[in-house]
């Protein structure tokens, strides 16, 4: 039982510092091991709830005091996915011994690996599918490749406009634009001594205030073959609100989830100050219903989480959103690669203990810088095999969208 044991734990540790390696989204975010999912007697169901941080209006010209009320809003953070990768060998396949090192590196290469390479593979694809949809900032020309600093630049002052934090922010970026981006700034993409202290796959360089990631599961946005829309005339946005009314002149069979626009008139502004800038808002709509469409950002038109304005920083009314021209970023039935610029803060993946079966002795558990991984071995005595699962629960969410960028180039 004890090499049993110890074999098992080897491959927990073995298949959790392969993930870690091949997880170059996943190890670059904010990842929240939350024990408090683990405690006996202190479950707190499948939930994660996070608290936003306040917002507040500042006084001008007064000494009077004009109190404000704490205005506190959470998000949620579920924890429903558990995705695995299932395997069986036979006893001529187990005929290992578990204290040689070579042994046990062999195992790994010829099974742990392909097949945890498979699972992390998927879920950081799921992931960063989820946080591109999620991101409603864009950067650089639809239809033009990026083989400059440009578009990276102007992800960075979207960033920058938006008050990211200018340290851990990185890019993933599929290798095809990585490879015009490079041919077309050289210089810029030398060998540095911080790579030396890289341990993840697809690293770079870091330049234009980010670390630059190769990533061939960066998301794809595939337009449907009508982008042309204006709001109707009653477009049906609330102040706080999350949905717009579109659907008599752009059909929701037409409408792409993923996909950024403008609407005429309505200004991005700062977010503490409340002046407007020189740039529309961007949305990305979220999903699609039958009569209204759900978009991200929220709509907000006064107070302190005011996030849009007219062209001269003033409030704007529900119903200067009405009849208003939509512009889209790209163009009709046509496919854009989306590499995106992020603050490690924008995105958040939880990972939570699965539970050791009180009948399973080949069971263990490990958790490594946020990422908790179960492997449970069982043995099938009528077909001589031993059955081994590797599982992860986790969840995912974009607390910060503001703080991430996307980045649209040459049609794909």
């Amino acid at each position: 039982m004890s090499n049993t044991l110890k074999f098992i734990d080897m491959v927990a540790r073995e298949a959790l510092a392969i993930a870690q390696e091949k997880c170059t989204f996943i190890g670059t975010v904010d990842r929240q091991y939350d024990d408090s999912f683990g405690k006996t007697g202190a479950k707190i169901g499948s939930t994660l709830r996070v608290r936003n941080a306040n917002q507040y209006t500042r006084r001008q010209g007064s000494r009077v005091m004009d109190v404000q009320d704490q205005n506190e809003s959470t998000q949620t953070i579920t924890l429903a996915t558990q995705d695995g990768v299932d395997m069986r060998f036979n006893s001529a396949e187990l005929t290992l011994d578990t204290d040689s090192p070579s042994d046990v590196a062999a195992f790994s290469k010829r099974y742990i690996e392909p097949a945890v390479s498979v699972l992390a593979s998927g879920i950081e694809g799921d992931f960063l599918e989820y946080a591109t949809k999620a991101t409603y900032q864009t950067a650089g020309t639809a239809g033009t490749g990026i083989t400059s600093l440009v578009a990276p630049g102007a992800a960075r002052a979207k960033l920058n406009s938006s008050l990211a934090p200018k340290s851990e922010r990185y890019i993933q970026m599929d290798s095809v634009t990585m490879g015009g981006l490079v041919n077309g700034v050289a210089s810029y993409f030398n060998p540095s001594n911080a790579l030396s202290n890289q341990y993840r796959e697809g690293m770079i360089a870091r330049t234009a205030m980010a670390d630059f990631y190769e990533n061939e599961r960066v998301w794809r946005l595939t337009h449907s073959d009508d982008v042309t829309a204006d709001t109707d005339a009653a477009a049906l946005v609330t102040d706080g609100g999350t949905t717009i009314d579109m659907h008599t002149l752009l059909p929701v069979a037409k409408q792409t989830v993923g996909s950024v626009f403008t609407i005429a008139g309505v200004y991005d502004c700062h977010p503490e100050t409340k002046q407007a800038y020189s740039w529309l808002k961007q949305f990305t709509i979220t999903a699609v219903g039958a009569t209204t469409t759900t978009v991200s950002p929220a709509f907000y038109l006064t107070g302190a989480r005011k996030n849009v304005a007219s062209s001269t920083g003033g409030d704007l009314a529900t119903t200067d959103f009405n009849a208003k021209t939509l512009t889209f970023v790209g163009a009709a039935s046509t496919s854009y690669v989306q590499p995106i610029m992020y603050h490690k803060d924008a995105f958040q993946f939880v990972t939570a203990d699965l539970p050791l079966m009180d009948d399973a002795h080949k069971c263990t558990r490990r958790t490594q810088d946020g990422l908790s991984m179960r492997v449970w071995m069982a043995s099938d005595i009528r077909n001589d095999e031993l059955l081994m699962r590797i599982d992860i629960l986790y969840g995912m969410a974009a607390l910060r969208p503001e703080w991430a960028c996307r980045m649209i180039g040459a049609a794909g």
